[in-house]
């Protein structure tokens, strides 16, 4: 089988956006992960401050003053964002080979068979490990922080494709980058990749 496009959906801490931008690297093809904010708000009409605000967790309570246009807000901006992230990931797909990161492209393109989809994960000691040298995540316990991030992924993931995030049945390969190390993945991907 021979693959156009990556997905890679990871844990916090798995180095999954490193292996996606390795993997681009050597592939020639591009990667996108921030730069799918810009363009969802380009496609939404929200300002790329949104979008991060609404990336993977709620609108925060100060923007809004009750419960109720609370309630309205954001769910007609989530609902927004995600129909904006459907169309831009499709569009990325049908524009030619790339590497895409995290926001659900697993889910978006499932139906797709040029598509590899990937779920990156290692141990959370690992993980936190690796947020602590990697990132210098030092402000919480960096177990807790593993523990919260992965936990508004598995939400958003839930709550917009119905899907249980991290579900093996939803990816064609699953890698322990904290057994197996970030290069091997990275070659194992590339060599997936490019197999007739």
């Amino acid at each position: 089988m021979s693959y156009k496009i990556i997905t890679i959906s990871r844990q916090f801490g798995s180095g999954g956006r490193t292996i996606g931008k390795e993997v681009a690297e050597k592939l020639g093809v591009p990667c996108y992960d921030q730069e799918l904010i810009a363009m969802m708000a380009d496609e939404s009409g929200f300002s790329e401050e949104q979008v991060k605000e609404l990336d993977e967790k709620e609108v925060r309570k100060k923007l809004i003053t009750t419960r109720a246009e609370r309630a309205l807000n954001s769910s007609y901006m989530q609902s927004a964002l995600w129909i904006a992230q459907e169309k831009v990931i499709q569009e990325l797909a049908e524009k030619g080979p790339c590497v895409i990161v995290g926001r659900c492209a697993d889910r978006i393109l499932k139906d797709r068979e040029d598509t590899l989809r990937v779920f990156i994960h290692a141990d959370q000691d690992k993980r936190a490990e690796r947020i602590v040298e990697v990132y210098g995540e030092r402000d919480e316990a960096p177990l807790h922080r593993v523990r919260e991030k992965d936990k508004l992924r598995e939400n958003y993931y839930e709550r917009y494709t119905r899907d249980q995030w991290g579900d093996a049945r939803n990816f064609h390969i699953a890698l322990d980058s904290g057994e197996l190390g970030i290069e091997f993945c990275v070659e194992l991907l590339e060599k997936l990749y490019k197999a007739e």
